[in-house]
């Protein structure tokens, strides 16, 4: 059974848009990790893209931090974040209509939260997914 994944949704203007990218971003952790967040959120700002996630740990990495062993957890999200850095920034891309000049991404373990944030070369272009 699949995890139920509560997704917020951005103002109007970018409701289709928003909701896009959290579902892109929420499914390529899943592929990845082999589980996704519990939680997402992607707010849009003029060029700049910012996906909260939250409830990210796998079954796996609750146990290393239940163990002291955060920075391994760290370490390990660090390296999922390199592997999926272009194909991440390619369907935000393809989402936005709009380069990603830069993709950042963070975690924090207590709380369990994850950001992802992508820098577009301009404003969003995608009419049809907007309004």
């Amino acid at each position: 059974m699949a995890d139920q994944v509560e997704i917020e949704r951005d103002p109007p203007a970018h409701g289709p848009l928003s909701l896009g990218i959290s579902n892109a971003v929420v499914g390529m952790l899943r592929e990845y990790t082999g589980r996704g967040p519990t939680k997402a959120r992607t707010t849009i700002r003029e060029n700049v893209i910012v996906v909260m996630l939250e409830q990210t740990l796998t079954k796996g990495e609750q146990s290393l931090v239940s163990k002291g062993r955060e920075d391994k957890v760290l370490e390990i999200r660090h390296e999922f974040q390199k592997a999926m850095r272009d194909e991440c920034s390619e369907k935000v891309a393809d989402l936005t209509g709009r380069s990603v000049i830069a993709f950042l991404s963070a975690n924090h373990i207590n709380p369990d939260i994850g950001v992802e944030i992508f820098v577009l070369d301009g404003p969003p272009l995608a009419p049809s997914l907007e309004g």
